[in-house]
């Protein structure tokens, strides 16, 4: 299941005092935990580009980049979910699969699903947060965090779509 991420939504990171390697040693210090060569190469992976992708897609670029044989399977879950528990990936579920994006330093946003192809779109609107904020006044809630994912069919799969015809739609 390939994700893609399109950032034509206008996110684009903020500024942080501390870089996402900072960050993590700050994390891993406060643990009495010891930044390992195999945690400073998957970081280097993770946000090396800006994509949603799962545990399985990780593992499958490792051989491209030559770590394969350096990191295993089970470093790489518990890698995952050490950068969530430092507030630098945003874990959600998505079809039953555990989906990771990058949070530090990102804005918060929403995303559109394609149920055909998996690309999820981010996107912001500011209209969304009012909205939150209202309801949330309305009910007394304060609020953490949100998450809305819209789920559909991208332009591209409706375009593809509309090409292909099945034997039975010519009856």
């Amino acid at each position: 299941m390939a994700t893609d991420s399109d950032i034509s939504g206008g996110l684009t990171p903020a500024e942080m005092s501390r870089s996402v390697g900072q960050r993590f040693d700050d994390y891993l210090q406060s643990r009495g935990m010891r930044n390992t060569q195999q945690r400073r190469n998957l970081l280097d992976l993770i946000f090396s580009d800006h994509e949603h992708f799962d545990a399985d897609q990780l593992l499958d670029k490792l051989p491209a980049k030559g770590l394969a044989g350096h990191v295993s399977r089970p470093t790489v879950y518990r890698t995952l979910n050490e950068f969530v528990d430092a507030g630098l990936l945003r874990k959600f579920e998505l079809e039953g699969r555990s989906v990771y994006e990058h949070d530090y330093g990102y804005p918060e946003h929403d995303h559109l699903y394609c149920s055909q192809c998996s690309k999820l779109i981010e996107f912001q609107d500011d209209r969304l947060i009012e909205i939150r904020k209202q309801v949330a006044a309305k009910y007394n809630f304060q609020v953490r965090s949100h998450r809305m994912i819209i789920t559909g069919v991208c332009e591209e799969c409706r375009k593809n779509r509309r090409r292909k015809r099945r034997p039975v739609d010519l009856i």
